[in-house]
């Protein structure tokens, strides 16, 4: 451990990437405590203690959104955008060819992407600010036209400033930039929650925190298992002719991961499930009897602990599969192996390999879809079964963590790997 510490110092590129990365993070967790005038803190605070489904999107805010700051929005609506024109692609012909450009293409696709954030941060600003002005207390006071406008260009402003800071972090090359924006919120949480849970701990709760010990440590463990697990697919490339020289005849593997779709299903099924509640809290207060009465409906069978669970944990499992068929085409794999001469042992190139990629990965995404949902009711269980909120194991947050420190580690390595070659 010493002696990689010790190597990524000794080459400057990596260490300069790596200060700059925390430079930049340093900024996102200083501009995460600016407040929005005129919120009140301890109201707000309270309002999302009493609604777990925004506690989760507040998760993805690195905690922003429970102060209301001026990064509230986090990078949400790019996340969304960068979702959008994934989908659209799969139906828009343009996008798709765009794919296909490479390198060319994907930036035009980042640019609409950019674009495309813009407006869906006004959009989430303004339903955020009137979801809040219906709580029952007091969160936001009376705006004028300036003031509401205020605010949503403000908040506007600081989605745009993290989705710049995350492709800054991202040019350099040691993880994804948006990853690590999250990764940073919520590590910044923990001193938060420990501190929560010596203040309220109690000698009867041994038991209990023994028993979170133990399963955060299962869950850790299989996170890390679920993430780098994958199906090795043998592949052989014929050998070929080039010149006076003979190519080819390599034998290698493609590796298909058991969990493709990483923690995208979740945010998914947490944009589906909040929805109805957000939609509701509008109309709570309304004239018409039967409507509010919808609504208090609505946000009570939200709350109930056992619906809410079996809802997320099948959205998230539906969600597995679908976002699955979304980044992975097993006819543009099978056309790239059939022109790079790759075959795989047994199977024919073409449409017969296409479909041998798709059952193989049809057998192993159950797997990882059920492992996800189970992940993300995870919180609710461990809850229920210790009692103690403010030490509740965070499946998503695990996730997350786990899953950009492999990533991070894996890069890191990558390029002191690629220097000890260049010093050959």
């Amino acid at each position: 451990m010493m002696k990689v510490i010790r190597q990524i110092w000794k080459t400057p590129e990596l260490r300069n990437s790596i200060l700059f990365t925390i430079a930049m993070l340093v900024v996102f967790r200083f501009a995460s405590h600016i407040p929005v005038p005129g919120v009140n803190a301890a109201n707000l605070r309270a309002f999302f203690a009493q609604n777990q489904v925004l506690g989760l999107v507040n998760l993805f805010s690195g905690g922003a959104l429970g102060n209301f700051s001026v990064v509230a929005l986090g990078v949400g609506p790019y996340i969304t955008a960068s979702i959008n024109f994934q989908l659209l692609s799969m139906i828009i012909p343009s996008l798709e060819e765009m794919q296909k450009e490479g390198e060319a293409g994907q930036q035009r696709i980042n640019q609409y992407t950019r674009i495309a954030t813009v407006p869906l941060a006004m959009l989430q600003a303004y339903g955020m600010i009137t979801l809040l002005r219906q709580s029952q207390q007091p969160i936001i006071g009376a705006l004028s036209p300036f003031d509401y406008a205020g605010i949503l260009v403000t908040m506007t402003a600081g989605t745009l400033l993290l989705m710049w800071i995350g492709e800054l972090i991202s040019e350099r090359k040691i993880g994804n930039g948006v990853s690590i924006i999250i990764f940073a919120g919520i590590i910044a949480n923990l001193p938060i929650a420990l501190q929560q849970a010596i203040l309220t701990f109690d000698s009867t709760q041994v038991i209990n925190l023994v028993a979170y010990a133990i399963i955060g440590i299962i869950t850790v463990a299989g996170v890390v298992f679920i993430t780098e697990g994958q199906r090795n697919v043998p592949v052989v490339y014929a050998k070929r002719m080039r010149g006076t020289r003979l190519m080819g005849g390599q034998e290698t593997y493609l590796p298909l991961r058991a969990n493709m779709a990483g923690v995208i299903p979740i945010i998914f099924a947490v944009s589906i499930i909040l929805f109805p509640s957000m939609v509701a809290q509008l109309f709570i207060h309304a004239k018409t009897a039967w409507v509010a009465a919808a609504a208090q409906r609505t946000i009570g069978l939200l709350q109930d602990q056992i619906v809410y669970g079996v809802s997320f944990f099948i959205l998230v499992f539906v969600f597995t599969y679908f976002y699955t068929a979304v980044v992975f085409h097993p006819d543009r794999v099978a056309e790239n192996l059939q022109k790079q001469g790759g075959y795989i042992p047994g199977i024919r190139p073409g449409r017969p390999t296409a479909e041998y990629l798709m059952k193989t990965v049809n057998r192993i995404m159950p797997a990882g879809a059920f492992f996800l949902a189970v992940i993300a009711v995870l919180p609710i269980a461990i809850q229920n079964l210790t009692g103690t909120r403010s030490l509740a194991v965070g499946g998503t947050g695990l996730l997350i963590v786990v899953s950009v420190v492999i990533e991070i580690v894996s890069q890191v390595n990558a390029q002191l790997t690629m220097r000890e070659y260049e010093m050959l």
